[in-house]
C-alpha cells in the first residue's frame, strides 16, 4: 500500500520548477520602491501574483482600505515594468500553452470527447438535470487529479467548494479503491469548504487564492458543485435578475483569472431550468442551463450530461474553443465515473 501512497501526490521536481516560474510573487515589487505594508493590504483581498495586480482594475485596487489613486498608480508602473503586457506571437504562446496539463474523468470515452480530460487555465462546465452524474463527476476528479497522469502531469492537490452538501468523503474512499491509493492520502489532499450564500461563495474565492499562491504549483484543481444554486436562492424574481448576472460575472470572472494566474482547473457544475413557454414553440428540449449568456460566455467548455439506459449516461460538447461537438457514453459505477460496458 506503500508505493500506492507514494503514487499520490508525487512531488516531480522539473514540474515544480516550472510552476515556480509560472507566477511572480507580488513581494518582488519591493524592489520597485513599493512598501510592504501595501502589498499586505493586496494580499489580504487575494492579489499574490504580479499577473494579479495586472488582473485587477485601478478602481478595485482603489477600493482597498488604504490605498490611494497615487499609491495604485505607482503599484500598476510597477506591476507592468515586470510583465509583458503587450503583444506576443502565436508562436510564443502556443509555447506558454505547453503549461497546460489534463485531468482524467476515469473514463477514456469521456476523455477522448474533451481532448484529454479536464484541461487547466480554463473553466469546465457540466450541467444536466438530477441524477446526470454531475456531482459524481466532481467526486471522482478529487482522486484522479492526485494520480501521475500523461505527459508528465505529477498529480496535485483539490480544492472542493460545496454548495449543495453532496460531498460525501465515503464516496473518495470507495472511488480510491478502484486505482488501488491510500484512504488517508486521498482525503488529506482533498480541501473542503461548505458555502452558505453567494457572498460567502465569492468570499471563499479569496481563501483559494491565497492558497494556491502559498502552495505555489501544489493545487492542481478547484470544483465548485454547483455553481448556481446560491445565486439561485439569494436573488428572486426578475427585479434581481440584473444585480443576480453582475454578481455572477464577478465571481466567473474571478474564477478565469484563478486559474489563468496558478495554471489550475477549474471544474463547475450547473443545474437546469424548465422553460414552461417553450411548450407553446416546436423546441425540442424545453430544458435549458441557468446562468444565461453570462455563463455561458464565462465557460470555456461546456459538457451537456443526460441520463442513458440503467447506470448510462451520455455527456455532449456544448460549447468548446477547439473539440467538435460530439457525444460520448460513461458509466457511473461503485468506482466513480468509467467506460460504459457495451
Amino acid at each position: 500500500m506503500k508505493a500506492a501512497e507514494d503514487q499520490v501526490v508525487d512531488e516531480d521536481t522539473s514540474f515544480q520548477d516550472d510552476e515556480e516560474t509560472f507566477f511572480q510573487d507580488i513581494d518582488l515589487l519591493q524592489k520597485h520602491g513599493i512598501n510592504v505594508a501595501d502589498i499586505k493590504k493586496m494580499k489580504l483581498v487575494g492579489i499574490c501574483t504580479v499577473k494579479g495586480i495586472q488582473m485587477t482594475t485601478k478602481k478595485a485596487l482603489c477600493n482597498i482600505k488604504g490605498l490611494s489613486e497615487a499609491k495604485v498608480e505607482k503599484i500598476k508602473e510597477a506591476a507592468g515594468k515586470m510583465l509583458n503586457v503587450g503583444f506576443q506571437t502565436a508562436f510564443e504562446y502556443s509555447a506558454k500553452r505547453k503549461q497546460v496539463f489534463h485531468i482524467t474523468t476515469g473514463s477514456q470515452e469521456f476523455d477522448k470527447l474533451l481532448g484529454g480530460g479536464v484541461e487547466s487555465m480554463a473553466i469546465t462546465e457540466a450541467f444536466g438535470e438530477f441524477r446526470t452524474g454531475k456531482t459524481q463527476l466532481s467526486h471522482t476528479f478529487c482522486v484522479t487529479a492526485q494520480l501521475p497522469g500523461e505527459d508528465g502531469y505529477p498529480g496535485g492537490k483539490v480544492i472542493f467548494i460545496d454548495t449543495e452538501n453532496t460531498f460525501r468523503p465515503d464516496r473518495l474512499k470507495d472511488i480510491a479503491d478502484r486505482f488501488n491509493v491510500d484512504h488517508g492520502a486521498v482525503l488529506d489532499n482533498v480541501l473542503y469548504a461548505r458555502a452558505y450564500t453567494s457572498e460567502h461563495q465569492m468570499e471563499l474565492l479569496d481563501f483559494v487564492a491565497a492558497k494556491f499562491h502559498e502552495e505555489g504549483g501544489v493545487f492542481k484543481l478547484l470544483i465548485i458543485d454547483s455553481i448556481m444554486a446560491l445565486f439561485r436562492v439569494d436573488f428572486s424574481g426578475r427585479g434581481e435578475l440584473a444585480e443576480r448576472q453582475q454578481k455572477l460575472a464577478q465571481m466567473l470572472s474571478r474564477l478565469q483569472k484563478i486559474s489563468e494566474e496558478y495554471n489550475v482547473a477549474v471544474f463547475i457544475t450547473n443545474q437546469m431550468t424548465a422553460d414552461p413557454g417553450a411548450g407553446m414553440t416546436f423546441q425540442a428540449d424545453p430544458k435549458k442551463p441557468i446562468g444565461g449568456h453570462i455563463l455561458a460566455h464565462a465557460s470555456t467548455t461546456r459538457i451537456s450530461l443526460r441520463k442513458g439506459r440503467a447506470e448510462m449516461r451520455i455527456a455532449k460538447i456544448f460549447d468548446s474553443p477547439e473539440m467538435p461537438e460530439n457525444e460520448a457514453t460513461f458509466a457511473i459505477c461503485a468506482g466513480g465515473v468509467s467506460d460504459a460496458k457495451e
